[in-house]
Parts: C-alpha cells; structure tokens; sequence
C-alpha cells in the first residue's frame, strides 16, 4: 500500500511570537540541534512512509532551507521525496483560505501520485508516533477516515477539536474548539481530542474538497467543516494514541505529545529534554530524529581553574559549542554557541550562534539565533526592566528574538 503524506506546514504561529517573527512555526529550533518539524517527517520516514510534499505559506523561507540541507533523499527512487510545496493559488485568486483549502489546492498532487492512502498531518507538535499502527487500524476498521486522537483535560478541550465515539471507536461527533468540551463516558475530566493527524480514503478526502471549495460560509477547515460533514456520510474512527508503542522506549516515553503552540509550552517541551531518564527520550537507536546535518566539531569544555571552570550539568549541548570558563545548568544550548568565562546560564534556552560575554547571568530565558549577550548583562533578574527591552511572558520567561549574524570570537 502506497501512502502518500501532507505536511501541513504554513501557519503563522502567532502564539511562539517573538520566535516566529522571521519565521513559520514548524521552522522554529527545538531541543538544540532540531526545528520542530522534524518530528513528523521522522515519524513518516520511520514509519515505512516516504513520498512526502510539505505544504508551506507563511515566511517560509527558514523552512525550505532546512528542508533542502537535511530531507533531500535524491533521484534514484521516484517515490522517495520530501518536496516543499509553496502557495501557489492552482485552484483560485486567494492564499490558504483554511487546512482543507490547502489541499484542496493542492489536489493535482493526489491526482498526479495516485496514492491508495492520503496522511494529512501537521508539522507543529512535538511527538513520536508509528504511523503503520494507525494505518493497520484504519485498515482493520475498514475506515474512510481516521482520526488521531488522545485524551486531554477537559479544561484544555477548547484548545482541540472534540470528539465523541462509540464503543468502537467509530466517530459520532466532532465539535472543533468548544466552549465547554464534553467528558467522555466512563473518564470524568477528560475528553478525547483530535491531533490533528488524519488518514484518508483519496476518494473520499477529494469529493469532500470539491464539495467543501464551493461550499457557502465553509471556513475550509477540516475541523470545523469537513470531518463534520463526513461523520453521518462514511466511518469515521478515532484512532488512540495513547495505543502507540515505538520499539526501543520505556513506558516513561509512551505517548508523549505536546502543543508548542505557546512560549511556555515551547520551554517547558524543551526542558523535558534534560532528565536522566526524559519524557522525549531522542537517543532511541530504533527511532532516529532526523534532521539537516551540520559539519561542526564537537562541543568542548575548558578552563578548570578556581572561580574559571567550563561545566555543564543536567544539560543538552549541542555540537559546536563552547563553554569557555563559564556554567551552564538546566538547560538546552543549540549549536556554536559561546560561553565566555565567569558567565552563567541556569534554566535556559539558547539556539544556534549566541554568544554571551563575561560575566553575564541569564536565568529563565529563551535566546533565539545570532543573539550577542554584552559582558556583565543580567537577562531575567529584574523582570521590570527586562520588559522594556525584552519579551516576557506572564510566567516570568524572557524571550530575545533572532539578531543579525554577525561574527562569532575565538577563543
């Protein structure tokens, strides 16, 4: 069986903002070395899965750089691709109306591959997940369409799209962001949510595009519009995550999905990274995470001398970086970054190419690319004085945007 993917990638992502100033949300860094959409489309390879357009609109340009460096599989095999696909207005006068509208404008790459399954996923959470287990249920259901779903606390229904099942798991309701989700039976304060993953039928996802596209007061959105109107039409099921095993991970690491969609949950994904034994454990031989390969050296330690010692501890460090004489605890440094001596970094983010000077202190901050920390600053200490120059966030985050490159020191 031949499946063909859609990444749906074009979001602004307004949420990460300031990190997604320059950039589209699945472009974003991510646990030192990686850009968040790097997950799906390692679960996709991982999973046996590799013809793969990755639809792109907003400020795409990070992305389609990073996906030429690190998802380019050659020419040798025809059906082996990952291929950015820019808004390219196919189908009408307009961008993206919606997630549906963009396939919809898009139905030339269905028509043209003639995949006997269609994978519509996002490219903006943070997840590991054998994609073939999902299939051998909607194959097994004799499904339409499925629907990767999990449990969420009702509380947090109105962030997803809510869905009611039977016994089954044959879908009866779909309700996209209610405002007072249901429970489901049998698990008070909890519901069930859509991932935002979905397998299709390509028959039936392209008569439900046509059909939506000239459809009047359609938002063109799967949540709201299609999967709705295909529940009382073709089986619907909703396919449970939490089932999903990968080889080679703990019961620790089962099921583990987050929502990046807000600064304090990008951190939080983040830090889960650092434990001895993490929620996201990305030294899985089994289940690689891949991503653009970047020639750089290893990551280097120097200076052990009283007051002047390069340290690390309960960290992930990136390669390329140098930690010359200064401490880094609790957090996460992505590539090239430098650490002169005297400085400190507690509880942190840093990405690629920051350099932070003598004797400067950072506590609680996310530090995006290029940034140049001056010696002896203090970034999150004084909260007031950091709002005016900075982003924060009503937790006490401080975020800096990307700087221009520049050059970076030598030691």
């Amino acid at each position: 069986m031949r499946t063909l993917a859609l990444v749906m990638a074009g979001g602004q992502g307004t949420r990460l903002h300031p990190l997604t100033r320059d950039r589209a949300k699945p472009a974003v860094p991510f646990g030192g070395k990686y850009r968040i959409i790097d997950f799906v489309l390692s679960n996709l390879v991982n999973s046996g899965i590799y013809s793969i357009y990755v639809l792109v609109q907003w400020r795409s340009q990070s992305l389609i750089e990073h996906l030429k460096d690190g998802w380019q599989f050659g020419g040798m095999l025809p059906d082996h691709f990952v291929i950015p696909v820019p808004a390219q207005m196919r189908m009408g006068e307009t961008w993206y109306q919606g997630t549906a509208d963009a396939i919809f404008q898009n139905l030339n790459l269905i028509d043209d591959t003639k995949p006997d399954l269609v994978a519509v996923f996002g490219a903006d959470h943070i997840y590991r997940m054998d994609i073939q287990q999902m299939i051998e249920f909607h194959l097994d259901r004799k499904a339409a369409v499925t629907v990767a779903t999990l449990p969420v606390p009702v509380e947090e229904g109105n962030q997803f799209g809510i869905l009611d099942v039977d016994s089954g798991l044959r879908v009866a309701g779909f309700d996209e962001k209610p405002p007072a989700p249901r429970a489901m039976p049998g698990a008070p304060g909890q519901c069930l949510a859509s991932m935002g993953n979905y397998l299709f039928n390509p028959d039936v996802l392209r008569e439900a595009l046509i059909e939506d596209s000239i459809k009047d007061g359609s938002h063109h959105d799967f949540g709201r519009d299609l999967l709705p109107g295909l529940i009382t039409r073709v089986p619907v099921y909703a396919y449970n995550f939490m089932t999903n095993t990968i080889r080679g991970d703990s019961e620790v690491n089962l099921s583990y999905w987050r929502d990046v969609g807000t600064i304090d949950a990008y951190y939080e994904a983040n830090m889960d990274l650092r434990d001895a034994r993490p929620h996201l454990n990305l030294y899985n031989p089994y289940w690689p995470l891949r991503t653009a390969y970047y020639d750089q050296p290893p990551a280097k330690f120097v200076f052990d001398e009283g007051g002047r010692r390069g340290t690390a501890a309960h960290s992930v460090v990136s390669e390329g970086c140098i930690v010359s004489g200064g401490s880094v605890r609790n957090s996460v440094l992505g590539r090239s970054v430098f650490i002169h001596s005297y400085s400190a970094v507690e509880h942190s983010v840093i990405m690629d190419y920051v350099e932070i000077g003598r004797h400067a202190r950072i506590r609680r901050a996310i530090i995006d690319k290029n940034v140049y920390v001056p010696e002896g600053e203090e970034i999150g200490y004084d909260l007031e004085r950091d709002r005016q120059r900075f982003f924060v966030t009503e937790s006490g985050l401080v975020v800096i945007p990307k700087g221009p490159k520049r050059e970076r020191s030598v030691l």
